[in-house]
């Protein structure tokens, strides 16, 4: 049997929103986009959003409008996807990492006050696997010290942690639409924030810094347009906001079915030798965009081959950045700097997880593993 990590569930909803664009005048950002914009700002409770072309551009426009660049420094993790640190250093930072919560792998909170220094502009927590970081604290942190919070939720859109939604107690958040995600257009991002100016930055900063659009011109009729700003090209146009609305409508329905097979697999899992995996917050509402294990002993890399042999689909999320090539000849970091990222970036084992997985797939992989192990 060949289990799949992932299998996108769009259909027919989907493909009428995208033939409903083919059928107007404009394909690029315009009215279907500013739709979602509204809709996702909804869900969240924010009362901006920009729909963006990736969460890296999210990322790195929420930089750009805070004002951070050359020679300020970001605390963030390392263990989190690449994008993190590199929109820091595309924006012309320095990312400062500061090591994980053995239970959760996300940033802990109670280490990032010894890494500040008077070149710090901003934190970057990052929701990982769909768990909120402690945003209560990290708040706390940041108002004593001055800094701005740019909550990486690529993996968080549903998430809720001490009553607290992402982009409720940060200057903004960040969303990926991956072909992966809980919320899919392939390609795409978003971000939401309550602050007017920083959103009317924001805004001109994603395209071209340009004060009028296509679909202004469509709509209004050729007017010259002035450039303002030095901005980039990371508008999302209206065919990938279509493939977006339909799915808003099924997110939290999807999101119970992925805490179904959640508990499927625990349950599954539960008393194997060597496995674990991060905790629940208690209180909280995990976005459960991964099934993340752990593997003890050294022996992860070994599972993985013997999984995909039995036809598993696996993946890393993630080896710790800081050892990556780029970083430790750029920043000079080794091994030991952060020791528990290091311990779970060596151990960790993403399943397969998906909302329309079957039962007999969870049974098929954990039997793979089990006799992998």
């Amino acid at each position: 049997m060949d289990v799949p990590f992932y299998q996108h569930d769009l259909g027919e909803p989907e493909l009428e929103a995208v033939r409903q664009v083919l059928a107007g005048p404009i394909l690029t950002t315009g009215e279907v986009a500013v739709t979602f914009e509204r809709r996702f700002a909804d869900y969240l409770g924010s009362r901006h959003a920009l729909a963006v072309s990736s969460c890296t551009g999210a990322l790195h426009l929420s930089l750009l409008g805070l004002g951070v660049g050359a020679g300020d420094q970001v605390i963030t993790t390392p263990m989190t996807f690449i994008a993190t640190s590199t929109a820091i250093l595309e924006a012309g930072a320095r990312p400062i990492f500061v090591d994980v919560e053995p239970e959760t792998g996300n940033l802990d909170a109670s280490l990032i006050e010894a890494a500040i220094t008077e070149r710090t502009k901003a934190i970057i927590p990052v929701h990982l696997y769909g768990q909120m970081c402690d945003m209560r604290a990290i708040r706390r942190i940041a108002d004593r010290h001055g800094l701005f919070v740019i909550e990486d939720a690529a993996h968080c859109i549903e998430g809720v942690r001490d009553g607290v939604r992402p982009g409720e107690l940060a200057d903004t958040a960040c969303f990926s639409f991956y072909a992966t995600k809980n919320l899919t257009c392939g390609e795409g991002g978003a971000l939401v924030t309550n602050n007017e100016s920083l959103y009317a930055s924001m805004k001109l900063l994603r395209l071209h810094g340009m004060t009028k659009t296509a679909a202004d011109r469509h709509k209004e009729g050729y007017q010259h347009w002035d450039m303002t700003a030095l901005g980039w090209k990371y508008n999302m146009d209206n065919l990938h906001a279509a493939l977006l609305l339909p799915q808003l409508n099924r997110l939290d329905a999807k999101l119970e079915s992925r805490h179904r097979l959640a508990r499927l697999y625990e349950e599954r899992l539960s008393g194997l030798k060597d496995i674990s995996w991060p905790q629940n917050i208690p209180g909280s509402r995990h976005a459960r965009h991964l099934f993340p294990i752990w593997i003890d002993r050294g022996r992860r890399d070994r599972i993985i081959a013997s999984l995909q042999r039995s036809g598993v689909g696996v993946v890393v999320n993630y080896r710790a950045i800081h050892l990556l090539t780029y970083f430790q000849q750029t920043f000079s970091h080794r091994a030991g700097d952060f020791p528990i990222a290091e311990r779970i970036g060596d151990q960790t084992l993403s399943l397969p997880f998906y909302p329309t997985m079957p039962d007999e797939h969870v049974d098929w992989v954990v039997s793979a593993l089990r006799s992998a192990l």
